[in-house]
Parts: structure tokens; sequence; C-alpha cells
């Protein structure tokens, strides 16, 4: 198969790049249980950034193979690696996963992180994918013509619908579900974190959050992440936009 793209279908970090009818996809690979993992992405934040948060937080290390070039991008695909022609991409224990959202679950399954039955999985997933709703509005930003119009209605949102639900349920619990650390913990830190870098102040007037938020900083785990020089990445800035629309060949910007 050749090197060309047949038809595109463009739609940010949420939705399908590409629609490519020729591609045969392969999720398992022959290698071996003991290899690092490796994550295929942009050098930047996006939605893999939520992925290295719970491997820095289960404890694994992992390998990043940063997509630079369009060349890179169409090679995944004609390699059939891409289920959907979506990234992220993560190589583990023999597997080669796509899907957010699946992912996250495979690694905190993996490493006890999704509660400790199916009552407390559920109610970390509707934790999790309120937050990733949240998160998402705040990926696209970069992407938008007019990313400050939009700055309004996101505050809005978690001050009004998301926030409350977790300054709620923290206010007698440690943690989200169950009495233990879990993905959904990993994501609210995150995403109070990208809150705060956007609306300054914004948890002032949800105490339990802010105090949780200090309880994981002091996860020995995240304080290390959180530390510069770590491998959790930066605020998108015009170089990550530049390369996110090389790569993928993108001439559009959401209104």
């Amino acid at each position: 198969m050749g090197n060309n793209v047949k038809r595109r279908i463009f739609s940010c970090e949420n939705c399908s790049f590409f629609s490519h009818p020729d591609i045969s996809f392969q999720l398992f690979r022959p290698t071996t249980m003991s290899e690092r993992v490796k994550l295929h992405y942009f050098n930047g934040r996006g939605k893999m950034e939520s992925i290295r948060w719970l491997l820095t937080v289960a404890g694994v290390e992992f390998d990043e193979i940063l997509l630079t070039t369009r060349e890179q991008y169409v090679k995944l695909l004609n390699d059939g690696d891409l289920m959907f022609q979506q990234v992220p991409l993560v190589e583990i224990d023999g597997m080669k996963l796509i899907q957010t959202k699946a992912i996250l679950n495979y690694i905190a399954e993996k490493y006890n992180l999704h509660g400790k039955d199916i009552k407390d999985r559920v109610k970390i997933n509707m934790y999790s994918e309120g937050l990733m709703d949240l998160m998402e509005m705040i990926m696209v930003l970069p992407f938008a013509q007019d990313p400050n119009s939009k700055l309004g209605n996101i505050e809005t949102k978690a001050k009004e619908r998301y926030l409350p639900v977790f300054e709620k349920q923290l206010l007698s619990h440690i943690y989200l579900v169950g009495g233990r650390l879990s993905v959904a913990d990993v994501l609210l830190m995150e995403c109070t974190l990208m809150l705060e870098e956007k609306f300054v102040g914004i948890l002032a007037d949800f105490r339990n959050v802010k105090a949780f938020q200090g309880r994981m900083s002091r996860n020995e785990a995240i304080a290390r992440f959180l530390q510069p020089g770590s491998k959790r990445k930066p605020q998108p800035d015009d170089v990550y936009i530049k390369s996110v629309k090389e790569v993928l060949n993108l001439n559009i910007t959401f209104p």
C-alpha cells in the first residue's frame, strides 16, 4: 500500500483525524511483555497528558516517540497501528492501544487504580468522564478561532456544573471513591491545575477540592511530576499548534 491518504476528515484531538478505507489495523504485536511502555503523540499535552499522569502515579516508566513530521503519522497509518486512524497510541504489554478512555481503563485496572469492585468502577468512570469532558473544552482552545471568547463559558461550566460535584463528594472523603486512590483522583488533580492555569483563584470557593489538590501534590510520584524537567508537558504554545497542524495536514480551525 502506498503512502497516499485518500480521504481526510479532521476534527481536533477529540474526534476522528482521518478516514482511510484501505487501512487495516493490527492491535497485537509480537513484542515482549518486559518492554518499556511507549507513547506516540505530539510534543504537547492533548489527550496523552492524562495517560502520562496515570502512568506516573502508577510508577510506570515510559518512553515517548514524538510525532513531529507528516511522514511519521502516515507510516503509523500505513503500518496499521491506528485502529481508527487516531492518536494517542500507547504500546504496552505487547499491544498497541488507541482511544484514551480505553487506555486509561487498562492502566487503571492493571495497577489497581480502578476501585475494588464493579460498583466502584462505574462511579470512578462517571467522575472520570465528567473530568475529561471539562478538560477537553480547554484542550481545544488553542485550535479555536477566538480562544478568549470561550473562556467565560468554560469558567461558568466549571464553577456551576463540575466543581460542585467534586466539592460535595470530598466533603467527607479523602478520595473520590472507595477510600482509595483511583484514576478519577488523578484526573481531578490534572484538571484542577489546568483550570488554575486559565482562571487564577477558581478554587477559592471550593475549599474541599483545593485541600484535595494539596494532598495529591504531596504524593511522591506527583510531586516529582510537578517538578521542572519531568515528562509533564507545558501549556500549548504556537510551536505545538504548528506541529499538530503540519503532522495532520490541518488547514482549518474550530469556530
